[in-house]
């Protein structure tokens, strides 16, 4: 996904085009503002603006923030991330917090690599420091709970890892030009206090909204998720502690969903987000995805809005794909609701999904499926528990786990968008008659390629 030049954003702000907001922000030099390209404010004189790929981009750059279009609220884009496989991975976590209550060292070796050659990397293809980086990000994120949530200022800075604050109110003040209880105060006056933390995320591009929540009513665990018509919920664990979610798929709320929560530890709260934004796939550009796959096949898109319905995690969707090989997606489900009952496993009260340890602890025998898959089961188990951070693709040295398992747990549980399930059998069966679709040709969106032959099975 290629950067926008200067005339591509000067077209796109003059125009306030949608389909660009939040792949590029417009930095104001006469009053130290930027903005989002849909802003509605006077549209200042091209010499006057310069552009950035990112928010924290511009207010690194000594610019803050407009506060009537928000950019903290902008649809994420991640363009301007490259391909620079560590430096993606780094930004990931650090967005999820990893950086909040822990160092560079400790992030660093989870990335295999060494701290200097970290910020050597970020030099580069950041320019700035990873250190720099986690805390602009902090700040973009508390901004957007200040506006958005019930939590108290204080509780915002010790989500977004501030250990005090006077540090909180600092460095709010310094880079945002503002105090967090002056963004609190304007929201009090926008609108009336709600009793639960409440954030409006954004997306890019049209969602089938209808087809995405058919998919997880089908597959819905009993007790962990709940599916309604307009929206989907379930309980998490986060650190050991109770966490919940209800994401509300308002289609009448252009270009963003609503998502109430509640954390026991408020700490996890960019890991839950970051991980919520995944999940619902909110942060792909559809735009693109689209038109890149029509210019491939015009036939394949017989719906828009198809977007990756994630899984909580890579394990979870490693569980799934192992109970549902060579069976009925009626029957996966039904093995693994009773997987989920039978362990019951509960923090606070309230049941959630299976750790790794209690699967590997478990003989499984109450499991009505084939003995062999059953040890393939416990295999993943075993391994997840004791490499949790392995890559997917060294489950493939576990008898039982195949290629298929493994590319299926990879696109739903790290939303890999270029997975083209080229031996699945509805694949195989439309791309024999649609001859031109390969992998190579469908690619970086091979995942969504894979979404749109299934729908032709429908």
């Amino acid at each position: 996904m290629e950067l926008l030049s200067r005339e591509q954003c000067r077209h796109a702000r003059l125009s306030r085009d949608t389909r660009f907001d939040g792949r590029f922000f417009v930095a104001v030099k006469t009053t130290g503002i930027f903005c989002r390209p849909i802003c509605p404010a006077n549209l200042p004189k091209e010499d006057n603006v310069e552009y950035f790929s990112n928010a924290i981009l511009a207010l690194n750059a000594g610019y803050r923030p407009c506060l009537r279009c928000r950019p903290d609220s902008a649809p994420n884009s991640w363009a301007w991330r490259g391909t620079e496989t560590t430096v993606r991975r780094a930004l990931k976590l650090i967005e999820e917090g990893e950086l909040n209550h822990s160092n560079l060292e400790v992030l660093s070796e989870r990335l295999g690599v060494t701290s200097r050659y970290l910020r050597q990397l970020f030099r580069t293809h950041v320019g700035m420091s990873p250190k720099v980086y986690a805390q602009l990000h902090q700040l973009m994120f508390a901004k957007q709970l200040l506006h958005n949530s019930s939590l108290s200022v204080t509780e915002v800075g010790f989500a977004c890892g501030f250990n005090s604050t006077r540090r909180f109110n600092d460095a709010f003040r310094k880079y945002l030009k503002l105090t967090p209880t002056d963004v609190k105060r304007g929201r009090a006056s926008e609108a009336p206090s709600t009793a639960s933390n409440v954030l409006h995320l954004a997306y890019r591009g049209r969602y089938h909204w209808r087809r995405l929540l058919d998919f997880y009513q089908l597959r819905a665990i009993s007790g962990v998720e709940q599916v309604t018509d307009d929206s989907y919920a379930r309980h998490i664990e986060a650190g050991g502690r109770l966490g919940w979610f209800r994401l509300h798929a308002d289609v009448e709320q252009r270009q963003s969903v609503r998502v109430e929560f509640e954390l026991e530890d408020v700490t996890k709260l960019p890991w839950l987000m970051a991980n919520i934004k995944r999940v619902f796939d909110l942060n792909t550009d559809l735009f693109l995805v689209e038109e890149h796959l029509k210019g491939v096949d015009r036939h394949l898109i017989r719906q828009s809005g198809i977007r990756l319905p994630g899984v909580w995690s890579i394990w979870e969707a490693g569980v799934r794909a192992v109970l549902g090989q060579q069976v009925s997606v009626k029957a996966a489900i039904g093995q693994l609701n009773l997987l989920v009952q039978q362990l019951n496993h509960r923090v606070s009260g309230k049941q959630v999904f299976p750790t790794a340890e209690l699967v590997a602890q478990s003989d499984l025998s109450f499991l009505k499926m084939p003995q062999s898959r059953k040890e393939t089961l416990a295999r993943l188990a075993g391994f997840v528990a004791q490499a949790p951070d392995d890559s997917p693709e060294n489950w493939l040295t576990l008898k039982g786990v195949g290629p298929w398992t493994v590319s299926y747990a990879r696109m739903r549980g790290l939303s890999d968008p270029d997975l083209f399930l080229e031996t699945d059998l509805i694949v195989k069966k439309y791309s024999t008659l649609q001859q031109g679709l390969t992998a190579d040709r469908v690619s970086p969106w091979g995942s969504y390629a894979t979404l749109h032959c299934w729908s032709h099975a429908l």
